[in-house]
């Protein structure tokens, strides 16, 4: 059953989303944890190498008479070739006077102290760098001289490592967004599994299975099924009352109907003027109808109840019908009608055995009202590929030009039997068992006249 107007989403879908969204969310957070912690350690490694360099030299300096002598060792520039392959620069200043390098690397923003370097980038020669700026004071004649070193190299190589760390923290991203995503899956399945289990639960029980829920669940489900057995409950209480109102109406209906049938009869037969005959005769044709018509509403009632659980049981089909044949004889023979039989022994069907006997009463109390006296009604039972098929043929009025389905419909009649007694919900009745049972109901006109109609079960 579809519940389009109702449906808001599914509960599954919109967890799954969630929990994507939150996968998705965390795995952006863990691309940039992992891309600025490596960006950060590379540029912590690649300052420490630049301030070793400039501390290299800054410790081969010393004084002389006539000024600072510079040595630069070679040390000092190894270390850094040893990570990359980027140019280095470097320029040594006294007094704010280049003494030796390129006079042209920039300055620090700020001036370093004697006791840490002050790490910087700059654009040199249209060249990102990063550099480092160590300050030393030499004494020459008795006189401070502060001596700025700055050691810096290209980031080529800084910039192909944090690249690497990126398609490594993008990896990583995906890798845990698809861990994430599956674990996320597994979860809402998992989490939704009780709602699908009791709904299976439900679903596999008949109309009239309206037993308490008792399967475990988690306790967020509990009011649902507590909501839902109280429903149950009220359900079967207003069933059991309909099923009583059934019966008393039935009692209560049938009852007086005879009765009235009876004192009509009476009357009938004392009544000494044609009009009162007449009168009288309309009176127990209208009893007739109406009794009928109770009963027929009845049964009707009781196959929609049963229909939808079936009892089902083996029993034998042959007997069936011969029972159903024999029980209909009396009232054939009251109209002269021969009713002849062509049953193959002992074929076994598997259904509701009263339902199949309201259908095959149905369709015998058809033949036998419609038929003209005198007339032959044929029953003939056999076993086919499809299943087991029952046939009665009849020599009556026909279907007046109307279609199966038109015949089909609750309280639909024929125009040419308006003067038989009827409810028009036999036929309506036997297609209802016959779809129980997943078989086929047809009536057809035969050649001859009359109809034949076909229970293939």
């Amino acid at each position: 059953m579809r519940y389009e107007n109702l449906q808001a989403g599914s509960l599954g879908r919109r967890l799954l989303i969630q929990l994507l969204i939150v996968a998705g969310i965390l795995s952006a957070l863990l691309y940039l944890a992992v891309r600025s912690v490596a960006n950060q350690a590379a540029e912590a490694s690649h300052n420490n190498i630049l301030g070793a360099s400039a501390t290299a030299i800054a410790e081969q300096l010393g004084s002389g008479s006539e000024g600072i002598n510079i040595d630069i060792p070679y040390s000092a520039f190894s270390m850094l070739g040893a990570i990359s392959d980027d140019r280095v620069f470097y320029r040594i200043d006294t007094d704010d006077i280049t003494a030796t390098g390129y006079e042209d690397l920039p300055l620090p923003a700020s001036t370093p102290t004697t006791s840490k370097p002050t790490y910087y980038s700059a654009l040199f020669r249209g060249t990102p760098i990063r550099a480092a700026a160590q300050l030393r004071v030499i004494p020459i004649n008795d006189k401070p001289v502060s001596v700025l070193i700055l050691v810096a190299q290209t980031q080529q190589g800084q910039n192909a490592i944090t690249s690497r760390v990126a398609n490594t923290a993008a990896a990583l991203g995906i890798g845990f967004f698809l861990v994430a995503g599956t674990m996320s899956w597994l979860a809402t399945r998992s989490t939704v599994k009780p709602l699908y289990s009791v709904a299976n639960a439900i679903g596999r029980r008949g109309a009239h299975d309206l037993r308490p829920l008792r399967s475990p669940v988690p306790s967020e489900l509990t009011p649902l099924v507590d909501s839902l057995n109280d429903f149950i409950s009220r359900l079967r209480g207003t069933l059991n009352r309909t099923e009583t109102f059934m019966a008393e109406a039935a009692h209560h209906i049938r009852t007086p109907l005879a009765t009235v049938r009876a004192q009509a009869e009476i009357a009938l037969r004392q009544a000494e003027t044609n009009s009162s005959r007449k009168t009288l005769r309309t009176v127990i044709r209208a009893v007739d109808e109406s009794s009928r018509s109770a009963s027929q509403l009845l049964d009707h009632a009781m196959i929609s109840y049963r229909s939808d659980q079936l009892s089902l049981d083996a029993f034998d089909y042959t007997e069936l019908v011969q029972d159903v044949v024999n029980a209909t004889s009396a009232i054939a023979e009251l109209k002269d009608l021969e009713v002849n039989t062509i049953l193959e022994p002992n074929l076994q069907l598997v259904g509701d055995r009263v339902l199949i006997e309201v259908a095959l009463n149905n369709l015998m109390d058809n033949a036998i009202k419609y038929s003209a006296p005198d007339s032959t009604i044929d029953v003939q039972l056999t076993q086919t590929d499809s299943g087991i098929r029952c046939d009665i043929r009849d020599a009556g009025r026909g279907l007046s030009g109307l279609s199966q389905s038109s015949l089909s419909e609750r309280f639909k009649r024929g125009e040419n039997v308006k003067d038989v007694v009827g409810s028009g919900l036999g036929l309506t009745m036997v297609e209802a068992i016959a779809s129980a049972h997943d078989g086929h109901f047809s009536i057809t006109e035969n050649p001859g006249g009359g109809t034949c109609a076909t229970l293939l079960l």
